[in-house]
């Protein structure tokens, strides 16, 4: 099975900084994108980021200018560097990877808090 471990979550305060990873692992057939998710009023996910394996990366409104995403294609791993970290970033962040089928895989999540 496939498997995404997130880590780098935490509690910092605003305009903080932390660096999220998801490493991919199992039986995966390829990747094709890699990206972050959170959770947003009234819908069940948001895009924060995501990358091509070729390096071509997309923002979300709220990310831009502040994030940056990255891609380890050697060690199938996708980061998350934040930076400027606001209250209104808090949430759980889910780790995804689109196969060269078309599936998505999922992580469990990890709890990003910025708070004084």
């Amino acid at each position: 099975q496939v498997q995404l471990v997130e880590s780098g979550g935490g509690l910092v305060q605003p305009g903080g900084s932390l660096r999220l990873s998801c490493a991919a692992s199992g039986s995966i057939f390829s990747i094709n994108v890699m990206g972050w998710y959170r959770r947003a009023p009234g819908i069940q996910r948001e895009l924060v980021a995501r990358i091509t394996s070729g390096g071509i990366a997309y923002y979300g409104d709220s990310a831009k200018g502040r994030f940056t995403i990255s891609l380890d294609s050697a060690k199938n791993t996708v980061y998350l560097q934040m930076t400027s970290l606001k209250s209104e970033d808090t949430d759980a962040y889910y780790c995804t990877v689109v196969d060269g089928k078309g599936a998505y895989y999922w992580g469990q999540g990890t709890q990003v808090t910025v708070s004084s």
